[in-house]
Parts: structure tokens; C-alpha cells; sequence
């Protein structure tokens, strides 16, 4: 009976999965899926594969000491592969893109691109999905720039709150803002936009590899990147929420070396919940000893709230494994 148990939530990330890449496979004109462009039907192939991946991280998720590696390693193979096909999409071969064009595969592009073209894009459609299905997944399960970031951040977390985080993110959220509209006021042309964009991203990758090494926490995504500045403001159009249980906390501290995010300061833990820069991903449940750290979603109980978004956002990480191209 257990072992039944244990693969409720593989199959429903499976036939959840299933069902919304089925949905871009049968409704979308030009295809989507990546093996449709090469061989007819090759799509429910894909749809089939991309399913069962989806079930084996569920599995493995499922169990809240699996959480952090499983998360970690499967996002950061996610962004390996975005990477590739963006690299093979630059050496001519345009399948391996979106649209069949090339864009720049900078996060901050999101916000900015549409700014500057005055019309939004797929990703930025994708990206907004994201946020009302999951809330802030965005940035600990689906971001390929963040996986980076989790990664050079794998080393002891520094104690203590990142000074002047807010003030950082909201002078870097209008200044790209303002960048991008007055770029297209001046006419600029495309080019020279996109080198600006791409300076914003070499200095960005040039934070993932200085500071959020150095400090172990995911200084790019908490502080500097836009797009993790929309989603912690926007997280709260979405029902999930993570706190802590008053009754059994014991203000241990422990959960403060597992958050990467900036979340879970002596302040946080105080408030008992999470800051604003917290994005749901489940590294910290484990290693509260008192199991105090749990998921909400409206009056469901914290197992049950916790397996929803472990459906919602797992099945949106193999589903945007599929369709996340530039």
C-alpha cells in the first residue's frame, strides 16, 4: 500500500504533463515540440519522454531530503540543454529555435524586449504563466540563468541578510526599464540594443561567478536580475505560501545554511515565514529537525498543499524543457 502511495504523485506529474504539451502539440500551427519539426509525430514521442522524466523527479522529490539535489541538478541539466540548443540554433541550424530567430538569451530580455519592441513575446508569455500556476517557481525550477546562479552559490551560506537588497533591485528593475524605453524613444537601432543587453548579461555572469560564489547565496537572482524583482512582487497572485509552525519552531537557525535566496534571516524567522525573495523550491524543509517549515495553499493540509506544487511545478519544469527555446 505504501509502495502505491508512492507513485500517486509520478503519475499525476505524468498524465499533467502529458496533457498540456498534448495541448501545444494539437492546437499550435507550426510546431512546438522538437522532434515534430524533424519527424511527424515525432512530438508524442517527445510528449512520452519529456512525461516519464517528469515522473522520476517527482518521485524523487517527493521525498523532502531529495529536494535540494534533485532540484539542483535536474534545473541545472534544464539550462544545459537550453544552452545547447541555443548554441546549435547560432550555428545555423534553426529548428532548435523558438520562432526559427535567434534572441538573446538573457533573462533580463523578458522585461526589456517587450519594453523596446511594444509587443510581448512567447517567453514573456511562458514566464507569466508560470507565476499564476506556481507563483515563484519561475526562479528556483525553470529560469536558465538561475541554474547558474544555484550552482556557483552550492557553498556555505554567509549569515546574515544581503545589505541593501531592495534598494539594488528596484534601482536595477527602472533603470533597465527606463534603458528599454528610451532606446526605442531614440530609435536605437537593434543591434546596438541587444550589445546593451548583453553587457547587462556579462555582468551578471560575472556576479554569479564572483559574488554569489563567494557569498554561497544566489546574490545574481536575489539582487540584480529584473525578472526575480517582478516575481517576488508578483508571487502573491498565487495561492502557495510557505511558513513556520509557531507551536514547534525552536528559532534554531538551521534553515538559515540551506536558503540560497536571502529568505530565511533572523528577521524572517522571527516573522515566522519566509521574505519576499523566498521562491517555494523546499531546500530548507529538511533541515528543520522540529518540521516546522511547510506549505500552505489555501485550507488544504501542509502534505497535501506541498504535493500540489510539487505537481504544478514539476510538470512545468518538463514541460518547459520541451518548449523553453530562444
Amino acid at each position: 500500500m505504501i509502495r502505491l502511495k508512492s507513485f500517486r504523485l509520478p503519475l499525476l506529474v505524468f498524465l499533467f504533463t502529458a496533457i498540456l504539451l498534448s495541448f501545444v502539440q494539437v492546437k499550435m500551427e507550426n510546431p512546438m515540440l522538437l522532434l515534430e519539426r524533424f519527424v511527424k509525430g515525432g512530438g508524442w514521442i517527445e510528449i512520452a519522454l519529456i512525461s516519464f522524466y517528469g515522473a522520476l523527479v517527482a518521485y524523487n522529490m517527493q521525498n523532502p531530503r531529495k529536494v535540494q539535489s534533485w532540484r539542483k541538478y535536474t534545473w541545472f541539466a534544464f539550462s544545459i540543454l537550453f544552452f545547447f540548443q541555443l548554441t546549435l540554433g547560432m550555428f545555423g541550424f534553426d529548428k532548435f529555435l523558438m520562432t526559427g530567430k535567434l534572441h538573446l538569451p538573457v533573462p533580463m530580455m523578458i522585461l526589456a524586449g517587450p519594453v523596446y519592441r511594444s509587443h510581448i513575446s512567447a517567453m514573456s508569455i511562458l514566464f507569466l504563466s508560470t507565476i499564476i500556476l506556481s507563483g515563484p517557481a519561475w526562479c528556483s525550477h525553470l529560469c536558465y540563468f538561475g541554474a547558474i546562479d544555484s550552482l556557483a552559490s552550492g557553498g556555505k551560506t554567509r549569515r546574515g541578510p544581503i545589505h541593501n537588497k531592495w534598494a539594488l533591485k528596484s534601482t536595477v528593475f527602472i533603470l533597465v526599464v527606463l534603458a528599454a524605453i528610451m532606446l526605442r524613444w531614440m530609435n536605437v537601432p537593434l543591434l546596438t540594443a541587444t550589445l546593451a543587453a548583453g553587457g547587462f548579461g556579462i555582468i551578471g555572469i560575472g556576479i554569479i561567478l564572483l559574488i554569489s560564489r563567494k557569498e554561497g547565496r544566489m546574490v545574481h537572482c536575489t539582487a540584480y536580475c529584473p525578472i526575480g524583482t517582478i516575481v517576488n512582487l508578483t508571487r502573491f497572485v498565487n495561492p502557495f505560501r510557505i511558513y513556520i509552525d509557531n507551536t514547534s519552531c525552536t528559532d534554531c537557525m538551521a534553515c538559515t545554511r540551506y536558503c540560497k535566496y536571502d529568505a530565511l534571516n533572523l528577521s524572517d524567522i522571527a516573522a515566522r515565514k519566509p521574505g519576499l525573495s523566498c521562491t517555494l523550491c523546499g531546500d530548507c524543509i529538511s533541515s528543520c529537525h522540529a518540521g516546522s517549515i511547510k506549505y500552505r495553499f489555501l485550507r488544504l493540509s501542509p502534505a497535501t498543499s506541498r504535493n500540489l506544487y510539487l505537481l504544478i511545478t514539476i510538470s512545468l519544469h518538463a514541460s518547459t524543457i520541451a518548449l523553453a527555446r530562444m
